[in-house]
């Protein structure tokens, strides 16, 4: 399936970018600067735009990273989530995103036994599409 992401709200401190497989527009990674560090957030939805049982997960950089790389581990929030929705392979995730300005974007999900990657090419810009269930934000 096809994949595309569009960075729908920006400002200094956060970050809304909707992520469709397909004509699945369910996922919206949602970063935010949180003192020294990123947070990042999965917001997952139904069609009707109410929230996923499994939604919000994500974590906090640990390390510095660099301005091409940041890497987040699951944080206590979302072990506990997915502890209670049974999906205990996700409790070791660690999420990256990768920017080179102009050329490629990178998120990667890594875990024990498992690596996920997928790279956009910036070079190519596609247009925003309306935002899903009738709202500006996205969501």
């Amino acid at each position: 399936k096809t994949l595309v992401m569009h960075v729908r709200e920006c400002s200094p401190t956060h970050l809304r970018v909707p992520f469709h497989v397909g004509e699945d527009r369910s996922r919206t990674w949602v970063l935010t600067l949180s003192g020294a560090n990123l947070q990042l957030k999965h917001d997952h939805r139904h069609a009707d735009g109410s929230e996923d049982e499994v939604t919000m997960y994500g974590g906090h950089t640990t390390a510095p990273g660099t301005a091409g790389r940041q890497e987040s581990p699951a944080d206590d929030e979302s072990r506990e989530l997915f502890e209670r929705e049974g999906l205990v392979v996700s409790l070791a995730n660690v999420w990256a995103m990768e920017i080179e300005p102009g050329r490629r974007f990178v998120y990667e999900l890594a875990r024990p036994g498992r690596l996920f990657r997928v790279e956009f090419d910036l070079s190519q810009p596609v247009p925003n599409p309306p935002p899903p269930w009738g709202s500006e934000t996205g969501r």
